[in-house]
């Protein structure tokens, strides 16, 4: 406010100089030059309150002024005219006679005077910027000079706490190549990535680019990929505005940017009401599956929301999770295991559940390979136990979470998940509850999923190993996943297997070197792929169904139905027993009895280890 007077008394005496060309004699010998300068001083006081009355109107007293920006130059601005008009008006009631070009001088020198005093604090702290940049050892190209990238590029340049050093810019609209954006140039258009990046010597791309579709990304992606620089992406700036994000959530490119395809959406609110009001049970809750089943069913007012889990840990995750999100949510967490008869029962008699999702599983594939009775015991007879509690405690629906593994099997887990699959379809004719079982590949980022191996295999300083050059996988998000299974409850009628559609198949071995590119390295070089060959019961690819198995299309293009295959429900369960009664008394060897319920399994792995 002191140099705010200070300016208004400067611009006063500088308005009136400068209309004589800053020659005070002149302004004296010239005709009424003497009552002109006691005019400017009598109406000084009055001046310097209004000015100050109006400087306080427009907060230039409360703002921030080492964020300063556009609005506040222009509030600068505004306030600066007021206060000029103000003054002629004042002059012209009190007739205090002057030249009128000294009103416009007087204007243009306090503006001059206020705006500087408020970005002088900026533009130094820009030019000492400028001045260590050379120190920063972090290049940064960003792509995309629309408004995320210059909002990118201004705080990346005034932030103290961000030490990296904006090069150039890159965006295809040919209009902008040779512009600039907050002092940095636009280089040119995708087409020039590469050679820009070795030309500015690059360290890191930033891809600000929220709005672009995930094909477009990906054509960018593959270019990116190319160069040695580390890739991040810069979320939408209204997830910012919304919370969904924080700024520490400029994320390094995930592997998922890479499928080349847009996520998909399923309208879930426009069929969920099927658990609106329901009391749900999800076994294995505290899962990768199971836990996004929770997340997804909470949102929809369940009566109450029941999570069976025997991994405590994971169980009180989701537990605290649900609680902070959700607090109106009725909620339930129990301990158990789904191989505990008695526990079961008393789950399902205590809480009497109208919707069952059966995630509860051992899924590792060379762990069970090596603990196949385990895998008997909890998928085989877990599930086995909890559609018996279904059907004796009148459950409307029960949902089993399969996998493409369950298709002509050659490993344990594989085969527990067809057999899983027999006993959800026999059980379907039962009593009235509405047995189906959904069968989907590989999800991304799930635990013990390829993905994260390879993320920690890259962080280590490699090698990265892939079992097999050949060796292809369906992926999925674990949304989408977990959003479909919820879709075709909805559907169930009884007695489906519905499968999911992954999409196009990825090579494994791709995934590795597109991963080890995007996070800064070159594949053979800085990070080694190794080979190690096929694990135990490992497929090169998957199969989403069987040759017998027909597909039926439903309403949603992603969800397809297999034919169920006819089988002999007597015979089906006494050799149930007896595998049951093999897999308790840990018998060594119980391949043969899985054998013969599921005579499109080949126990591969097992003969090898005979032979071994």
């Amino acid at each position: 406010m002191t140099y705010d007077i200070l300016a208004v008394i400067a611009s006063s005496a500088l308005g009136l100089l400068l209309r004589f060309d800053l020659s005070y004699n002149s302004l004296l010998h010239t005709v009424g030059g003497f009552l002109w300068r006691d005019n400017v001083w009598r109406y000084t006081p009055i001046n310097v309150i209004t000015t100050v009355v109006v400087f306080y109107l427009f907060h230039l007293y409360t703002s921030l002024w080492s964020y300063a920006g556009a609005p506040e130059l222009s509030s600068a601005v505004i306030a600066c005219l007021i206060s000029s008009v103000l003054q002629a008006l004042g002059m012209f009631l009190l007739h205090f006679s002057m030249p009128r070009s000294y009103f416009f001088l007087y204007a243009m020198c306090l503006t001059a005077l206020v705006v500087f005093s408020r970005f002088f604090y900026r533009i130094f702290r820009t030019f000492i910027q400028k001045r260590t940049e050379k120190a920063r050892n972090i290049n940064v190209m960003v792509i995309g000079a629309g408004d995320a990238g210059n909002t990118l590029i201004r705080e990346m340049n005034t932030s103290r706490y961000i030490q990296k050093n904006v090069v150039c810019v890159i965006d295809d609209n040919k209009a902008k190549t040779g512009s600039y954006i907050q002092g940095v140039k636009v280089v040119g258009s995708r087409d020039d990535i590469i050679e820009c990046a070795a030309r500015f010597e690059v360290d890191e791309i930033i891809i600000a680019m929220p709005a672009a579709p995930r094909s477009q990304l990906k054509a960018i992606l593959d270019i990116c990929k190319e160069t040695k620089c580390e890739l991040k992406t810069l979320p939408g700036i209204y997830q910012l505005v919304n919370g969904e994000v924080g700024v520490s959530q400029l994320r390094k490119v995930d592997v998922v940017d890479l499928l080349g395809r847009e996520p998909i959406e399923v309208d879930l609110d426009s069929i969920m009401k099927y658990v609106t009001g329901k009391t749900i049970l999800v076994t294995g809750g505290g899962g990768s599956i199971g836990s996004e089943l929770c997340r997804q069913i909470a949102t929809h007012k369940p009566k109450l929301l029941v999570i069976f889990d025997i991994y405590e840990n994971s169980a009180y995750d989701i537990q605290q999770e649900l609680k902070v999100k959700y607090p109106e949510l009725n909620l339930k967490v129990l301990i158990g295991s789904v191989r505990n008869s008695h526990r079961v029962d008393d789950v399902f008699r205590t809480y009497r559940p109208d919707i069952v999702y059966h995630a509860a599983a051992h899924k590792h594939v060379p762990l069970m390979e090596d603990s196949p009775n385990e895998a008997i015991k909890n998928n085989v007879l877990g599930t086995w136990k909890v559609a018996q509690a279904s059907v004796e405690n009148g459950v409307e629906k029960f949902v089993m979470i399969s996998t493409d593994k369950a298709v002509n099997p050659t490993n344990i887990m594989g085969a527990s998940k067809r057999i899983c699959e027999m006993i959800v379809q026999s059980y379907n004719h039962k009593g009235k509850t509405d047995f189906v079982a959904v069968r989907f590949g590989n999800v991304l980022g799930s635990n013990g999923s390829v993905i994260p191996l390879f993320k920690k295999q890259i962080e280590a300083g490699g090698p990265v190993t892939v079992t097999h050059p050949d060796i292809i996988r369906y992926f999925m998000t674990i949304p989408e996943a977990v959003s479909l299974v919820l879709q075709a409850g909805a559907y169930a009628k009884g007695g489906e297997i519905f499968v999911l559609d992954m999409g196009e198949p990825v090579k494994i071995l791709d995934l590795a070197k597109n991963l080890i590119r995007l996070s800064g390295y070159v594949p053979g070089e800085d990070i080694e792929i190794k080979i190690i060959g096929l694990r135990p019961g490992e497929k090169l690819y998957e199969e989403m169904l069987m040759k017998e198995e027909g597909l039926k299309e439903t309403a949603n293009r992603l969800i397809h139905i297999g034919q169920p295959i006819e089988f002999d429900e007597e015979e089906f369960y006494q050799k149930l027993g007896r595998l049951s009664e093999e897999s308790r008394e840990e018998h060594i060897d119980v391949h043969a009895w899985i054998k013969d319920l599921v005579p499109t399994y080949h126990a591969q792995a097992a003969e090898e280890r005979k032979e071994a």
